[in-house]
């Protein structure tokens, strides 16, 4: 846990793993909720301070809120998330340093994401107290597979972990961001020096999501069809989970098409998916898992406390083979 109590995870701010109503159940959990764009795309300054939480705005939001010529107004800790899927532009880190000079330590600032450990260092100049290192891995995201564009994650941490010691100054705290599949992806993220983990298919995949749930059609063999829209918080459901019964969730990117048209944007060419998944586990019981496994890790390569084993333990390179075998 962190000094707030909290593990070291982070909702990917998809509409589709979490939403302003239900944020709760994964602070509740200990794990970091971030309300989406699709919900945040009218916000104010006071509607950012009031959430008292994470909030996922544009940059042009972003800018127009915090960047204005008013003045910072009443004390009180705001938590804005820029997110966009370039965080290389000049743009953005001038708009970071703008509104850090302007709002001090009200504002925390989180931004990405970034495939370049010197946009990292940059950011963190300019006084971004977050960066989201990862572009093209996630589950939800085609960028690589159209645009070529990407760097592969456990080699960008290590290698902004490896810079810090070459540099100086204030670092943000970086946040491994895209193709965490499962429990090992995380303690390997963090154990090669990220700070913090971003889950978007990981957590969809839970009972308790955002994601539009469906029951499972009965009316194909196996149930392997998405049936009738369901209320996933509700009693019954919960208890249908629980006794076996299948459900499936709609999971998507935030650069999709329909997520555009939402946003109410001009609509271009989609780098991200959507796909129905099947429900795996309820949030409770994940997190219960991740924390066993976590320790049992720390455990192993003789670490007591997860400041401890952020970035020490020592790693060795596997062949594809070697690798498949651990995939079982």
């Amino acid at each position: 846990m962190d000094e707030n109590g909290m593990l070291p995870l982070f909702t990917a701010p998809m509409d589709t793993v979490t939403d302003g109503l239900h944020r709760n159940i994964f602070s509740e959990n200990h794990i970091y909720p971030i309300v989406p764009r699709t919900e945040t795309r009218h916000f104010t300054r006071e509607d950012c301070r009031k959430l008292n939480g994470w909030v996922a705005l544009s940059l042009d939001q972003f800018e127009n809120i915090f960047n204005a010529g008013d003045s910072p107004g009443d004390s009180g800790k705001m938590q804005i998330c820029i997110d966009i899927a370039n965080g290389h532009m000049n743009r953005l880190t001038a708009a970071v340093r703008k509104a850090k000079d302007k709002y001090q330590d009200q504002i925390s600032v989180m931004v990405g994401n970034v495939a370049n450990p010197d946009t990292y260092f940059e950011l963190s100049e300019a006084g971004a107290d977050f960066v989201r290192a990862g572009i093209g891995n996630g589950s939800g995201c085609s960028t690589s597979v159209h645009t070529g564009i990407g760097y592969p994650l456990a080699s960008l941490i290590h290698d902004i972990n490896r810079g810090k010691s070459s540099q100086t100054g204030k670092f943000a705290k970086v946040i491994a961001d895209g193709g965490i599949k499962k429990y090992a992806d995380i303690i390997k993220a963090l154990a090669l020096g990220a700070d913090y983990v971003m889950c978007g298919g990981i957590f969809n995949k839970a009972l308790e999501s955002a994601g539009n749930t469906y029951s499972a059609n009965k009316k194909f063999e196996g149930y392997t069809v998405p049936g009738d829209q369901v209320d996933q918080y509700s009693d019954e459901v919960r208890t249908a989970f629980k006794m076996g019964s299948l459900f499936y969730k709609k999971f998507r990117g935030m650069s999709t098409k329909e997520v555009q048209a939402h946003l109410g944007n001009e609509l271009r060419s989609s780098e991200g998916v959507t796909r129905m998944v099947q429900v795996e586990y309820t949030l409770a019981g994940w997190v219960e898992n991740f924390i066993d496994y976590l320790s049992s890790a720390m455990s192993y390569t003789n670490h007591k406390d997860l400041p401890s084993f952020i970035g020490k333990p020592e790693w060795n390179l596997i062949t594809i083979n070697s690798l498949n075998r651990f995939n079982k």
